[in-house]
């Protein structure tokens, strides 16, 4: 996976902060996908077009607050291919592997800026900064898990396991 990072250095990025209350009323990914991170960066669309990012870099605590599974799908629908960050709250990680959003934790968040590029192979468990040069050791991610997330998500997981047998 490769993408350019859109970075915020703030922690306990909420649900609500994803994808606010108000737009639940319309559960079409595209209609998600607009409003999305608009409450805590008005121009998000706008920078995250601009720089062609689809790798969100944050702080700790990264989908806390409710349970709204709005949250990663609004995410996946802006174009985020991958979440860093050195913590999730518990339901937010679920609900991203859920629905095929691949989420990384990485203590040292400093070593990764807006504008940069990342290639990571969850595989061998690497992360490499192409624009500064640098690599870094992530978990390994867990082969059904890689499955699910190559699949599109949980869903498309057990159809397909149900298909085979």
């Amino acid at each position: 996976m490769r993408g350019i990072v859109l970075k915020y250095n703030q922690k306990n990025i909420n649900t609500d902060l994803i994808i606010p209350a108000r737009y639940l009323n319309d559960s079409d990914p595209e209609h998600l996908g607009l409003h999305c991170m608009e409450d805590l960066d008005h121009d998000f669309k706008q920078k995250k077009d601009n720089l062609k990012a689809t790798i969100i870099v944050a702080d700790s605590n990264f989908g806390s607050g409710s349970s709204r599974e709005q949250a990663p799908i609004a995410l996946k629908a802006a174009g985020i291919i991958c979440i860093i960050a050195p913590s999730y709250a518990r339901i937010f990680y679920r609900n991203a592997i859920n629905i095929g959003l691949p989420i990384i934790e990485f203590d040292d968040i400093s070593k990764i800026n807006t504008g940069d590029e990342l290639e990571i192979n969850f595989e061998d468990g690497t992360m490499n900064n192409i624009s500064n040069k640098s690599e870094f050791k992530i978990g390994k991610m867990p082969k059904f898990l890689q499955e699910i997330i190559s699949i599109g998500g949980l869903v498309n997981f057990a159809k397909k396991i149900i298909l085979e047998k």
